[in-house]
């Protein structure tokens, strides 16, 4: 029985996560490929300063359940930073909520923010978000957004932290 909705829940992860179509943003952020990150840490290191789930996302590319994590329905102002590094990558005013099950923006906080990988995985072609710094995984993107951009990038909750708009 545990098998079978493993086996479900991992199905319904996957369509959720990309029932979209691979995106091409305008080349409004940086590829990925070849890429030689400011931030290197041996993986002792990088299990040492992370959390087991966030090691898992931002370490070895993987996703969480969607609907469970903290940022989903976080509606705080304020900015989304690395939890690996805290390089700044979302703002609070371009978050919106997308239905998808995991925090949703239409625009990182700078165009040269996030960095993009080709991602194969699972038989889909989808575009990979990463932390610019340290290379760490945070999602994707879609080009299903709303306006002004038309993207969105799907991200983890695990590979953030948020940081509250002081008053």
């Amino acid at each position: 029985m545990q098998k079978l909705f493993s086996t479900v829940l991992l199905m319904v992860t996957l369509f959720t996560h990309s029932f979209c179509q691979n995106t091409s943003n305008k080349g409004e952020t940086k590829k990925a490929a070849n890429m030689k990150y400011e931030i290197v840490k041996s993986e002792d290191e990088w299990k040492n300063i992370l959390s087991p789930e966030q090691y898992r996302i931002l370490r070895q590319k993987g996703t969480e359940r969607p609907f469970t994590g903290i940022y989903n329905n976080h509606k705080e102002e304020g900015t989304y930073v690395c939890a690996g590094c805290q390089t700044e990558l979302f703002t609070s005013d371009t978050k919106f909520e997308s239905g998808c099950g995991w925090p949703s923006f239409y625009a990182p906080a700078q165009k040269t923010t996030i960095l993009e990988d080709l991602d194969k995985s699972f038989g889909m072609v989808r575009t990979e978000i990463l932390c610019p710094k340290c290379g760490g995984h945070l999602g994707h993107v879609f080009n299903d957004g709303p306006k002004p951009t038309g993207l969105r990038y799907c991200v983890n909750s695990a590979s953030l932290e948020f940081i509250k708009k002081e008053e």
